[in-house]
């Protein structure tokens, strides 16, 4: 899954925290882990020769008291020392003896070379240093052991405060990140506002140019004029449909009334003269129909379509305008009938009614024209509804071949007719039936779509949400 810009802006500020931690914080440990040995390093060798130089002294003198030797060494509570002299070993501790020495630091300093080395050793897995320095005038050599248990504890609890500061700093960058992605993307996000407010028709929505920030100061105004030169061209389009459709209505009134003239003189004319007759009357009608359809369109686009809503039962209201639309057109007989599920026929629905009207007749013509008539007209309840549905969907299908999946969205788009129309029907139509549909569908607050149906035709659904319920007598 891809990250939205925001998500990567906190991960590269989080990701960039935690690799400054990891950094900053080995550094840290291990540059004072090495001056904090090298330091106890350097004076446990100068307390290691400085007892050896005492040691060689009483030894020197024919001292043999080995252990008060020892004893009276300044070594401190955090070291052991043990001497070995003439293949003998003496140790301040019952702990050590002659093989707590490495071997190979004990060779080493037996051979006459001075030698340090730091382990680890015991069950507890002590950190120690061991320094031998050898006495080679009295046939003796001195080793000293440093316990590093106060270092190490220092150098763990150093290790855990910076692991709680890297982990405090990956988070403290993470939410810097998310802060600065916010602030960052907060103009983009008024812009993305603005863009869904004029898909959505509100062409009047401008970005605010009061004081924009500078980086985004083109981009607002480069987006203030394009919206202005739609909203121009949209209301240049609107009007020019408005007043084009306005001044057809005139001629096309006189020409219906001349058309009524010659259509009262039927019988005398010539079978050639019928024909020509009809198809002007064909043609005429479609025209006045079309021309109807266009200022239909107008006005919803200027948003004067008055719209007068009425509650009105379903099955009632679904029944009359089915009988009108198929009467009308004089669709096969029998008509098909209004199947009414029993659960809507109490329900009632807000429509216009002269709208819903409009609406069926324009189903049923389509279903007539490219569909080869309406072989069903279906009223139910809303799929995965309960015992009161919260919508009712009126279904109108058609014999025809279908309508294929890709092409259902684009039905409701104005004048789109798409490569059906060639194969489901003669041509005729307008392309604006099926935007009418879609449009009075949103005016009355419901919606209108297409699919299969079961019989392998298209199947036109109106949606209409449920205002009232009342008692049927019927049931």
């Amino acid at each position: 899954m891809k990250l939205g810009i925001g998500a990567r802006i906190t991960a590269i500020f989080g990701l960039g925290a935690l690799l400054l931690s990891i950094s900053m914080g080995g550094l840290s440990y291990f540059t004072t882990r090495h001056f904090l040995l090298a330091e106890r390093e350097s004076a446990a060798l100068h307390q290691a020769f400085a007892n050896a130089t005492l040691v060689r002294s009483a030894l020197a003198s024919g001292t043999t008291a080995y252990a008060d030797l020892l004893a009276t060494l300044d070594v401190g509570s955090n070291s052991h020392s043990v001497l070995i002299h003439k293949s003998k070993a003496y140790a301040s501790s019952l702990s050590l003896n002659a093989s707590s020495i490495p071997t190979r630091l004990r060779a080493e300093v037996l051979a006459g070379t001075a030698a340090t080395q730091t382990y680890r050793t015991g069950t507890q897995s002590q950190p120690q240093i061991i320094v031998g320095v050898p006495i080679p005038s009295v046939r003796a050599s001195y080793f000293e052991v440093f316990t590093l248990s106060d270092l190490d504890h220092t150098l763990r609890v150093l290790g855990l405060t910076l692991f709680g500061a890297g982990v405090l700093t990956t988070l403290l960058g993470t939410a810097l990140g998310r802060i600065a992605s916010d602030r960052s993307l907060r103009p983009l996000a008024g812009v993305s506002r603005a863009a869904v407010a004029i898909a959505g028709g509100q062409l009047d929505t401008r970005l605010n140019a009061a004081d924009p920030d500078p980086d985004l100061a083109g981009l607002t105004t480069s987006f203030n004029a394009m919206v202005d030169q739609l909203q121009v061209r949209i209301e240049r389009e609107t009007r020019f449909n408005s007043d084009v459709s306005h001044e057809l209505r005139s001629p096309l009134t006189t020409l219906s009334a001349s058309l009524e003239v010659l259509e009262a003189e039927w019988d005398n004319l010539s079978p050639r003269g019928r024909r020509a007759l009809q198809l002007l009357g064909d043609d005429l009608r479609r025209f006045q129909r079309m021309v109807g359809d266009l200022l239909e369109m107008s006005r919803a686009d200027a948003g004067s379509m008055d719209v007068f809503l009425e509650e009105v039962n379903v099955s009632e209201l679904v029944q009359r305008a089915a009988e009108a639309g198929l009467r009308v057109l004089k669709q096969q007989a029998p008509a098909p009938e209004v199947h009414i599920g029993g659960e809507v026929r109490a329900l009632h629905v807000g429509v216009d009614k002269r709208r819903f009207e409009r609406v069926m007749a324009n189903l049923i013509e389509n279903a007539t024209v490219y569909g080869g008539g309406v072989t069903a007209i279906s009223v139910h309840g809303s799929s995965g509804a309960s015992d009161t549905p919260s919508e009712v969907e009126i279904a109108v299908e058609d014999a025809g071949p279908g309508i294929d999946p890709v092409e259902r969205s684009k039905v409701f788009d104005r004048f789109y007719r798409g490569s059906a129309s060639g194969r489901r029907g003669t041509g005729t139509g307008t392309g604006l039936g099926l935007a009418l549909v879609a449009e009075h569908m949103r005016l009355m607050g419901g919606r209108a779509w297409v699919e299969a149906s079961p019989s392998g035709g298209a199947r036109f659904v109106l949606s209409l949400p449920v205002l009232a319920s009342v008692e049927d007598p019927e049931r």
